[in-house]
């Protein structure tokens, strides 16, 4: 496995999403950030308090669980482990930021979308990812980047973060 980005680059690629992110955000527009989980939560719940302290606001934040999405439910256990969805408000209206941490094929992207739609129409929907690994298989692209990285089919981008994983750096392993 090699490190391709360490704690303190993982800090700056977040600042630099912050950047962007009110670069493309209407001022006068209502926002709301929400995750994609597992990695995706912890992503927006970074990018909501960067935001909220350089500009001032209190971003509602939700979290999706998609996996009642998935186009491959079928290839998944027998049992697939749903976990909570978290959208304490209607994000119809809103300009919705989805944040996750690698975008990949882009299924992913369309499963939450899928899912969001059950909660409401948003006014628009941006997508901010960590990592852009290309690859893509469906039509989907990032609004906002951290790392864009060239990758082949058989690695894996591997984010780990302090939440769920003790350290904040991106790595980068052959599947096995």
């Amino acid at each position: 496995m090699k490190q391709i980005v360490d704690n303190e680059r993982f800090g700056q690629l977040l600042d630099e999403m912050v950047e962007r992110i009110a670069e493309i955000s209407p001022p006068d527009a209502e926002w709301a950030i929400i995750g994609i989980r597992t990695r995706g939560v912890a992503i927006a719940e970074r990018l909501k308090e960067r935001i909220d302290r350089k500009f001032g606001r209190n971003l509602p934040i939700g979290w999706l669980d998609i996996t009642l999405y998935r186009d491959d439910l079928n290839e998944l256990a027998a049992h697939p482990l749903v976990r909570q969805t978290k959208l304490e408000f209607d994000p119809s209206d809103l300009c919705v930021i989805l944040a996750d941490d690698v975008i990949y094929t882009g299924r992913t992207v369309r499963a939450a979308l899928n899912a969001l739609s059950d909660y409401g129409r948003p006014k628009y929907v941006k997508l901010a990812v960590l990592v852009d690994r290309g690859h893509r298989e469906l039509p989907v692209a990032p609004d906002i980047t951290g790392l864009k990285i060239e990758t082949d089919v058989n690695e894996i981008v591997e984010v780990r973060m302090t939440e769920t994983d003790a350290e904040d750096g991106i790595y980068i392993r052959t599947r096995s």
